[in-house]
């Protein structure tokens, strides 16, 4: 009785198991599905504005009218660019675990970076032993330096991050220390570089083009996909850190709310959209709590923003 009843309990353990498994990989492959579908949107975009470009090339005035529709379709295709980035990011960590292929965007190829920035060498130590048998005569047989590119305010540099390698000559084993840590994907960018993109575009309302076009006169030339590319890379990276402030702000028993306008690049004339903002600050109340904010952008200020938002929260606000 007491067999049947174990045997039981471990096939029902088994058959959670299996369900989850393909829980996973049903996940995995809608997060794939997902982050084709923003590719192909990224794509549609890329197209529209060069086929808009050549056209008023063409055929079209040179008006103000002009360039703030070209302005606007560079937005739109930044923001796809830079979901399909985020949706790719989302779908190799749900893949990872998975048996289901991961998903690459197809980029064109990337331009060197330039020439005329200064190189610093950042060397990693190479170890004093063979780490397989432990001897210690080793042989330089080359490196590997990877290129990232980095911003010092008003200055630019490239620093090259060399790994030496090195044969052992009892055992010819080859040694060589591991990539170092990137913030984002193939490590193009520093992150100083990455921190004053997202604050040029979130902080200061510079859309990504009119970053492009000031890096460009200072000698950097980097395409509006590059950018888009790194601040969809960006948005999944810190999403860990905006769940944790959600889930702090939401926690409390009060909130502070308001909606704040801000203005939006439209085809015709400049459109109001609505920042919505809630606070928790429990000073006042001799709360202990520290206090936080969290923020959501709309296009208009129906109901609906408001009650998504506050979905799984009560309390005053």
């Amino acid at each position: 009785m007491v067999s049947a009843m174990v045997d039981a309990s471990l096939a029902q353990i088994q058959s959670l198991r299996e369900q989850f498994a393909a829980a996973r990989e049903i996940a995995a492959e809608v997060a794939r599905i997902k982050a084709i579908n923003a590719d192909l949107e990224a794509r549609n975009a890329l197209l529209e504005l060069q086929n808009e470009k050549m056209r008023r090339a063409l055929y079209g005035q040179r008006s103000e009218r002009s360039r703030q529709l070209i302005d606007q379709m560079e937005l739109t295709f930044e923001e796809c660019e830079a979901a399909a980035s985020e949706d790719e990011v989302f779908a190799a960590l749900a893949a990872a675990s998975t048996n289901v292929a991961p998903f690459e965007r197809k980029r064109p190829a990337r331009k060197p970076l330039p020439d005329h920035l200064p190189r610093e060498r950042v060397v990693i130590s190479a170890p004093e032993s063979c780490p397989c048998c432990g001897s210690n005569r080793l042989w330089k047989l080359g490196e590997d330096i990877t290129e990232t590119l980095e911003v010092i305010p008003r200055q630019w540099k490239v620093v090259q991050t060399v790994r030496e390698k090195f044969s052992c000559r009892d055992c010819e084993k080859i040694t060589q220390p591991p990539a170092p840590f990137h913030v984002t994907p193939r490590g193009l960018f520093g992150p100083g570089f990455l921190a004053m993109l997202l604050f040029e575009k979130f902080g200061a309302h510079q859309p990504l083009n009119r970053q492009r076009d000031r890096y460009a006169r200072e000698g950097v030339e980097l395409s509006l996909s590059t950018l888009a590319d790194q601040v969809g890379a960006c948005t999944a990276a810190l999403m860990p850190l905006y769940r944790l402030i959600e889930a702090h702000v939401l926690a409390a028993e009060r909130l502070h709310g308001d909606d704040t306008t801000v203005p939006v690049l439209a085809k015709t004339k400049t459109d109001t959209g609505r920042i919505w903002t809630y606070v928790r600050d429990d000073q006042p109340f001799g709360g202990p709590a520290p206090p936080a904010a969290i923020f959501h952008y709309s296009r208009d200020r129906r109901g609906e923003h408001p009650v998504g938002h506050l979905r799984s929260w009560t309390g005053i606000l």
